[in-house]
């Protein structure tokens, strides 16, 4: 097994599965200063598909011709993943998504006073906009999430009419949608349980934002709540704190609570790199899954149990597709200088072990980092 965690979770166990709704293409490139062109978007789309995605957000075309141009692209890649577009509560959005041959969507209308506010309508011509949009589409053979925009920050009972007019126009799932992560984890699952109520054998989506470093306690309180798909982006990418990580998410529902997603770990890693390269951002190294220092080792304490992966680390390196490795510094400790040196074929007695880690302990405090492999072996020529 390659999950080390314990039993202290057994009682937390939710078990099934869940599906992933990806939308780097679209809420992940609002990230401050990203662009993708429709190229990239496609390189991103057959990873997405390679990754085991089973929705792709393919994006919205009313806001460029790129945009419409990455979905042409997309759509005619032959994806096993369903590829999904995106609109606004208007006629005329739909149509963007007609004339590219989309048959899937997610609808947006605001449900919140202060989006309400913010936009100037009221509540009467949202939900005119709802019911227009969505029958729109569904008369053209159209599978429509309805996405109800900063729904966590609204009044339940409009809610509850925002969403059953949708339902009644036609829309077959609905989504959950805390806007600015706002919401706690338990308030999520209310929301979730209370959509189902409203919506009666209709699939519930969620989608969280990361503001306050919740999305994937909120994501596994809804899966927990009988939400059947969680929306999120690579890396956790999108505007202000981001999105959920789709990855994390699916990690952290697989490992701890034992729901199932079509998520391939192991090339999660590889994913994540080639997406971050793209768009030209970097992400903290112990990020989790992804990080870059996740199976690096400098500590020489945490070196002594190196042997042992169950001892200092949660689940093994090949489950997300990393490598584990030693690296010097001033925190190491003799058992790093051996594993070092069994690894770059140099054999040390007891002696030279001493030497070589007060040398690298020196080298390190004096370099305010690491002590390189041709370091190491320059340090340790007679």
């Amino acid at each position: 097994m390659s999950i080390w965690t314990g039993d202290l979770n057994d009682e937390a166990r939710i078990g099934g599965r869940v599906g992933l709704y990806d939308t780097t293409l679209r809420d992940g490139e609002q990230t401050v200063g990203v662009v993708l062109d429709p190229e990239q978007k496609l390189e991103i789309a057959r990873a997405l598909d390679d990754l085991g995605i089973d929705r792709i957000e393919a994006g919205f075309p009313r806001v460029s011709a790129d945009d419409a141009r990455a979905i042409e692209l997309i759509q005619g890649a032959g994806l096993r993943a369903e590829v999904w577009g995106f609109s606004r509560a208007l006629p005329a959005d739909v149509d963007a998504l007609l004339e590219l041959g989309l048959r899937a969507a997610v609808i947006e209308a605001p449900l919140s006073d202060r989006k309400l506010e913010a936009y100037g309508l009221d509540r009467d011509k949202v939900v005119g906009r709802i019911t227009d949009a969505v029958s729109h589409a569904t008369e053209h053979g159209m599978t429509i999430a309805f996405f109800g925009v900063d729904g966590t920050r609204g009044d339940l009972a409009f809610l509850e009419r925002a969403y059953k007019s949708a339902r009644e126009a036609g829309a077959q799932e609905a989504a959950v949608v805390d806007t600015l992560g706002i919401a706690a984890p338990e308030s999520v699952a209310r929301l979730v349980e209370a959509a189902q109520e409203w919506l009666p054998e209709v699939p519930i989506h969620f989608h969280g934002h990361d503001d306050f470093g919740l999305a994937t306690a909120s994501a596994v309180a809804a899966v927990r709540a009988g939400a059947s798909w969680i929306h999120g982006t690579v890396n956790g990418m999108g505007e202000r704190a981001g999105n959920l990580d789709l990855a994390e998410a699916a990690l952290t529902l697989r490992a701890l609570y034992g729901v199932e997603t079509s998520l391939r770990l192991d090339r999660a890693r590889d994913v994540s790199a080639r997406v971050r390269t793209l768009a030209g951002y970097e992400l903290e190294p112990w990020k989790p899954l992804v990080g870059e220092t996740l199976f690096t080792r400098e500590s020489g304490a945490v070196a002594s149990q190196f042997h042992d992966p169950p001892s200092i680390e949660p689940y093994a390196a090949d489950l997300v597709g990393a490598e584990r490795r030693i690296v010097l510094g001033k925190k190491s400790g003799i058992d790093s200088i051996r594993i070092k040196a069994r690894e770059l074929g140099l054999d040390l007695d007891d002696e030279e072990e001493r030497r070589l880690l007060a040398e690298v302990k020196r080298l390190g405090g004096e370099k305010g980092g690491l002590v390189s492999d041709e370091e190491f072996r320059a340090l340790s020529e007679p």
